[in-house]
């Protein structure tokens, strides 16, 4: 399987990185050694000094498609989880000066943990999801999926153009402003309208 994730998907995180609002979906890969799953702990990497957190919901597809029209696209996801999208900033931004791709500062390790996925028949408005992140008990990243710049279906359509899903495909759909460091010590926990999907430590 592998993790698709979305870049620049809310407004207001494209601001707080001084990027451009993008005109069609931006995504990059990252492989299934950067899951993290069932709140074990999280281990501080030894090659940045920069480590900050993304929020994000999550799609999982349920089928194989590829060049999957807008209007069909909902048939191809069944649950929807959080996810956290850890990134070395420092090498990021490394790569991003000399422009080298930035695999290195997203598709490390456990890179990608993630919460117990939820039937989406059971969240309500799937467009009206609120979600958030706590470290230590204090929040510091909220968003509302009604805020992304595209849509689930938009998301599933546009890269199923370049990228054949199969079943067991991850889609991180983006992050709203608030992104920042962690530290070792911290405890994250992420809530998908108040239920905690995601309880750990980094160490």
């Amino acid at each position: 399987m592998k993790i698709i994730c979305i870049g620049r998907n809310y407004k207001e995180h494209a601001k707080e990185m001084n990027a451009d609002v993008p005109e069609v979906p931006v995504f990059f890969i990252k492989p299934d050694n950067c899951l993290l799953r069932n709140n074990q702990p999280f281990f501080y990497p030894d090659f940045t000094n920069d480590l900050q957190y993304e929020i994000e919901v999550v799609l999982r597809i349920n089928r194989l498609g590829r060049s999957i029209k807008q209007k069909f696209a909902h048939r191809y996801y069944d649950a929807i989880t959080l996810g956290i999208d850890f990134t070395a900033r420092d090498l990021q931004r490394e790569c991003k000066a000399k422009g080298l791709p930035w695999e290195i500062s997203k598709a490390f390790d456990y890179s990608a943990p993630i919460g117990p996925f939820i039937p989406k028949e059971e969240l309500g408005d799937l467009n009206g999801l609120n979600f958030r992140l706590e470290i230590n008990g204090k929040v510091v990243q909220q968003g509302n999926t009604a805020d992304m710049i595209f849509s689930y279906d938009e998301l599933i359509s546009y890269v199923s153009r370049f990228i054949t899903f199969r079943t067991g495909d991850l889609i991180f759909t983006g992050t709203p402003s608030g992104v920042g460091p962690v530290k070792v010590g911290d405890r994250l926990q992420a809530y998908l309208n108040d239920r905690l999907m995601i309880d750990f430590f980094v160490k």
